[in-house]
């Protein structure tokens, strides 16, 4: 027997997906160069909304969404090393780590692109209130941090193909049907209360994702423009 639990609800599935979508689309725009150079800010202001987005939903949002299901504390860092338990619903400690990383690295290329300035093409919008040398260094970080995100983009895919290769826990369809299956034989590997936990994904918690994403999407764009 099987047990479908709810694991990431639509909000945290259409923010990852979207975010994949968006950094792809800033990769690939960046290395055209030219005029590409304003979709890969478009790209990037849609990414800083989707973070703003994510991290308030880190705290409002259903259970497995929410940062303190999964906060990498020393006790769980210590418990999962030791096996108990050997499997999590949602992000196992481990996996916290990378899910933290990923959004200050990204985070911080978002905030830093604001202020960039490549003297040909492309102004952020908030490069003409901070000093030359301040943009200038802001821009250096920019570029740095690329290497950064790709470090941690090439772990999070090989900790996928790991969990599905070698411990044979699929971590895709999860994210994109939002549902776990456990097997009875499996139970026992999971903390009993997590099993009672799945997360809610009615119409209320969508209306309220939508209703977040859409103000902050207008602060956002506000800022930007203004």
């Amino acid at each position: 027997m099987k047990k479908k639990i709810r694991i990431w609800d639509l909000p945290i599935r259409a923010f990852h997906w979207l975010l994949v979508l968006c950094i792809i689309g800033s990769l690939i725009s960046v290395n055209i160069g030219g005029n590409a150079i304003e979709w890969h800010a478009y790209f990037g202001y849609c990414i800083l909304t989707l973070l703003i987005f994510r991290i308030v939903w880190g705290f409002v949002g259903s259970t497995h969404a929410r940062f303190s299901s999964f906060f990498p504390t020393r006790s769980r860092i210590l418990g999962y090393l030791g096996g108990q338990p050997s499997r999590y619903l949602g992000h196992n400690p481990l996996g916290a780590f990378s899910v933290f990383a990923l959004l200050l690295a990204l985070s911080i290329q978002a905030v830093t692109g604001l202020f960039g300035d490549d003297e040909i093409a492309f102004q952020g919008p908030l490069a003409k209130f901070v000093s030359s040398s301040t943009v200038d260094f802001l821009s250096e970080i920019h570029d740095a941090n690329q290497i950064v995100i790709y470090i941690l983009i090439a772990l999070h895919i090989a900790a996928i193909i790991y969990y599905r290769k070698y411990r044979n826990i699929d971590l895709i369809t999860p994210m994109v049907v939002g549902d776990k299956e456990v097997n009875d034989s499996e139970k026992g590997k999971y903390f009993p209360a997590d099993l009672n936990q799945a997360s809610k994904d009615g119409a209320l918690q969508r209306s309220l994702a939508l209703l977040l994403l859409s103000l902050i999407a207008v602060i956002v764009g506000y800022f930007i423009t203004g």
